[in-house]
């Protein structure tokens, strides 16, 4: 679906001639003007972002307008894409992700940012103060906890019993990724397992990684999401399949379609938190008072077509474990 931005003018307009707002709504005859900034482009989890909205009161062409700067993959292009959403003197930004959140951060110190789903330490780069006050114009809900490099890998060994050497997968220019890959590393060695990173900068780099990770007879790959890996999945499914190797994923969306499993947040749930701050902040709140959301449930997708077609059993146990299972 292409979302469209709405004019102010039309969009007042729009909310002249609309009906009432939903019970609950917020409306003080303002139309509200969000900006929001990612790396990929727009897609379901944006709608959940919507929905949650409009279950608060808040109607696109009534009394709310989201400004949408998408990088498409383009990570250069964010500052640009923040720099014109200030110019637009907006009333919040969404930031997905703890690269777009420091570059909107850099852009301003007095619009509210929301961080949408930032996996990473915000505390760590510098974005807010602590999780519990953050002290600036930042908050919002990240996507990491101390426990999910060290579960994902638990995962893996519970599956394949005799994994002892896993490669990963990640863009070692996204900070969020570099975090990710920090946590898997502490937990590799209480777990007693050899870790392999493969660094991936571009798309010429996948095919040379997989086989990076068969020489080295790797039992398994993690593939760390965020930083932009989305944008190489279709390539990055075709290679797993080709090299017959069980990955694990940090996102259901891979396992959806076609990847083997995935341990990790609930990405739609998140930005539906995402929304709540907004609300918050639009009624008044300030960002340096609302202390940042840890996750506290994570979702195991299993996929049994995968399974099956690289000769594995995923053992009972593990299936207990699951949020969902493909079959």
């Amino acid at each position: 679906m292409k979302l469209r931005t709405i004019g102010l003018i039309s969009t007042f307009a729009l909310g002249l001639l609309a009906g009432p707002l939903p019970a609950g709504a917020h409306h003080t005859g303002k139309v509200y003007r969000i900006g929001y900034l990612k790396n990929g482009g727009i897609g379901p989890n944006e709608e959940a972002f919507r929905e949650a909205l409009r279950e608060l009161g808040y109607v696109e062409g009534q009394n709310i307008v989201i400004e949408w700067r998408p990088a498409k993959g383009k990570l250069e292009r964010l500052p640009e894409l923040a720099a014109e959403l200030v110019r637009l003197k907006v009333d919040c930004i969404v930031a997905v992700g703890l690269g777009p959140t420091g570059i909107a951060k850099r852009a301003t110190t007095t619009i509210p940012i929301v961080m949408g789903n930032a996996s990473g330490d915000p505390v760590q780069h510098g974005l807010v103060a602590s999780l519990a006050r953050p002290g600036g114009n930042v908050t919002g809900v990240i996507s990491v906890s101390s426990d999910l490099a060290g579960k994902r890998l638990e995962i893996l060994k519970e599956t394949l019993p005799k994994v002892s050497r896993v490669a990963i997968l990640w863009i070692p220019t996204s900070p969020s990724a570099a975090y990710h890959v920090r946590e898997t590393e502490v937990a590799a060695r209480k777990l007693g397992v050899q870790l392999q990173s493969l660094e991936v900068r571009s798309r010429d780099d996948l095919e040379s990684a997989f086989r990076s990770a068969g020489k080295r007879s790797a039992d398994a790959l993690i593939v760390v999401s965020p930083g932009g890996m989305g944008r190489y999945r279709k390539r990055i499914l075709d290679l797993a399949v080709k090299t017959r190797l069980p990955v694990m994923y940090t996102g259901s969306r891979w396992v959806r379609r076609g990847g083997l499993m995935s341990y990790g947040t609930n990405s739609r749930e998140l930005r539906r938190r995402a929304a709540t701050y907004v609300d918050k902040i639009l009624k008044g709140a300030k960002p340096a008072d609302l202390p940042v959301e840890q996750p506290t449930k994570f979702d195991l997708v299993i996929n049994l077509k995968t399974a099956k077609a690289l000769g594995l059993t995923i053992p009972p146990a593990v299936l207990l474990q699951a949020t969902k299972v493909i079959k």
